[in-house]
């Protein structure tokens, strides 16, 4: 496995840009067979590398993990902003999970509880703030403040972050046929763009189509299942306020399998729920509870 990790980078995005060309920014690596302890080299020393240069050493890479020094979206302070996307040659599914703020429950005086908290400890947390939905419409508090004009832009960043990584990956998965699996993401975890073999694969034998003259992916026409809460609490009293939870596949996809727009796809809701890590799982698993709006995106 060969883990590359891009360092003192002002934009991953435009760093990443530069993965090809020699001023690209400093990188490390390891590989299997561990090489005898050195210190490590002064930055200025290995900054002329690009990541090219060093994968040039692997002849059998299989597995590759390339790490950006932060995410690209700027969010502000206290602001919860999370993706995964999968891709061949182009995006097969993508999960966003954001959320207005995120603090911490104040200790409650009284600390003893009628129920023990091992009933609810593996499952899910606590929605505690169900607003009145009425079917076909949107919550009121999603209009509330530019709430829904703000979940549309976290939508939009999060796919063109994703499509910008995937596109810049294309020469690195050209030149390494035997690559079986790729990952990449930021030191943030903001975002993490993953392939396997077969979507590898698929990206070597059908090429990419750029979105004009941008440096990313086209994104094919999107259906999206959105679900939004006011407030959940997680385990450990972490509450997400304005928790939403974006679920993402290219409407062919959907229409191609006769579950029309929005479907949740073959293997049921499994690729949503377990997209993040805890605590963020339990908090999508919260979320898939609440009514689903289904949406639609041109391709862009």
């Amino acid at each position: 496995m060969a883990r590359v990790l891009l360092g003192g980078i002002a934009r991953p995005i435009h760093a990443l840009g530069q993965i090809l060309s020699p001023a690209a920014a400093a990188v490390s690596r390891r590989s299997d067979p561990p090489l005898p302890a050195s210190p490590p080299a002064p930055v200025a020393d290995v900054s002329h590398h690009s990541p090219s240069e060093v994968l040039r050493s692997f002849r059998e890479l299989r597995r590759l993990h390339i790490e950006l020094p932060t995410g690209e979206l700027g969010i502000d302070d206290g602001v919860l902003l999370k993706w995964k996307a999968d891709f061949g040659s182009t995006l097969g599914s993508c999960v966003i999970l954001g959320a207005s703020s995120v603090l911490s429950k104040p200790p409650t005086g009284s600390t003893t509880q009628a129920e023990p908290a091992a009933a609810d400890s593996t499952a899910a947390a606590l929605d505690t703030s169900r607003e009145t939905e009425e079917p076909g419409s949107l919550p009121d508090s999603l209009y509330t403040n530019g709430g829904l004009k703000l979940r549309v832009v976290w939508t939009i960043s999060s796919l063109i972050a994703a499509s910008a990584r995937h596109y810049l990956l294309h020469p690195i998965i050209c030149n390494h046929e035997t690559l079986e699996s790729l990952d990449l993401t930021d030191a943030d975890g903001q975002g993490v763009l993953t392939m396997d073999k077969r979507q590898l694969q698929e990206l070597r034998v059908r090429p990419v189509s750029p979105s004009g003259s941008s440096h990313r992916t086209l994104m094919p026409a999107l259906s999206m299942r959105l679900h939004y809460a006011p407030l959940i609490e997680l385990p450990g009293g972490t509450l997400l306020k304005g928790a939403t939870l974006v679920a993402i596949r290219p409407s062919e996809d959907a229409l191609r399998e006769g579950q029309g727009a929005g479907a949740a796809g073959p293997v049921g809701t499994c690729w949503i729920s377990e997209a993040f890590e805890e605590p963020y799982r339990t908090a999508a698993k919260v979320l898939l509870k609440r009514r689903a709006y289904c949406l639609e995106m041109n391709s862009f």
